[in-house]
C-alpha cells in the first residue's frame, strides 16, 4: 500500500512517523512529496586514468551551485544531497525523480531509491545527465513515497544513519578483513 499524499501530510504535520523538515504542504502531491537539491554537490577526485575501489574510501571534491545554476556534464556522477531531512518509521521511504526533471534527461539515483524503515537523515542524490543541463540549488528535483511496513521490524542503524548531507560510498566499511 502507497500513502496518499494526503495522508502524508496529516502523518508529516503530526511529526511521528513521518518527519520532514522543513516541511510545505505546498509541495504535497497526489501519493509523493516533493524534495529540493541542496547547493553542494560531490564529485569523486580521481587522477587522471585512476578508478574507483570498492575497497578503499575514494577522496571527493565539493562544488557549490551558485543561485545562477551550474551546468551538470554527461557522463559524470554528482552526488547530491535533499535540503530536507526526513525521518520514518512504520512505513517504507522510497524515493523517485521528478518526471519534470526526467524529461530533461536527468536521473536522481543510479540504484539507491529504496529506503530503509527508521533512516534518518538527507537523500544523498546519484545525479547523472544524458545533455548537459542547467540545475539550481532549492529545486524540487524528486519525490518521497511511502509504502506501509507489514510486522515487525528492526529500525536502519547503519552507516548512513544521522548523516548531515552529501555522503560518498561508504561500501569499504563493510569489508570484513
Amino acid at each position: 500500500m502507497i500513502l496518499s499524499g494526503l495522508e502524508i501530510k496529516k502523518l508529516a504535520e503530526i511529526g511521528k512517523d513521518i518527519i520532514i523538515t522543513p516541511f510545505d504542504g505546498d509541495r504535497v502531491g497526489p501519493n509523493s512529496y516533493d524534495l529540493r537539491l541542496n547547493n553542494i554537490l560531490q564529485v569523486y577526485d580521481l587522477p587522471e586514468g585512476g578508478h574507483l575501489d570498492m575497497h578503499t574510501e575514494t577522496p571527493t571534491r565539493e562544488i557549490v551551485i551558485p543561485e545562477e545554476g551550474f551546468v551538470l556534464e554527461p557522463g559524470k556522477l554528482y552526488l547530491g544531497s535533499t535540503v530536507e531531512f526526513t525521518e520514518t518509521y512504520g512505513y517504507v521511504p522510497m524515493l523517485e525523480g521528478r518526471s519534470s526533471v526526467g524529461r530533461l534527461g536527468v536521473s536522481i539515483h543510479v540504484t539507491a531509491g529504496f529506503g530503509d524503515v527508521g533512516f534518518s537523515g538527507y537523500w544523498t542524490l546519484e545525479i547523472h545527465t544524458l545533455h548537459p543541463v542547467k540545475i539550481y540549488p532549492n529545486e524540487r528535483i524528486c519525490q518521497i513515497y511511502y509504502h506501509k511496513i507489514e510486522g515487525d521490524y528492526e529500525p536502519y542503524k547503519g552507516k548512513y544513519q544521522k548523516n548531515s548531507g552529501v555522503q560518498a560510498s561508504q561500501i569499504h566499511k563493510d569489508i570484513k578483513y
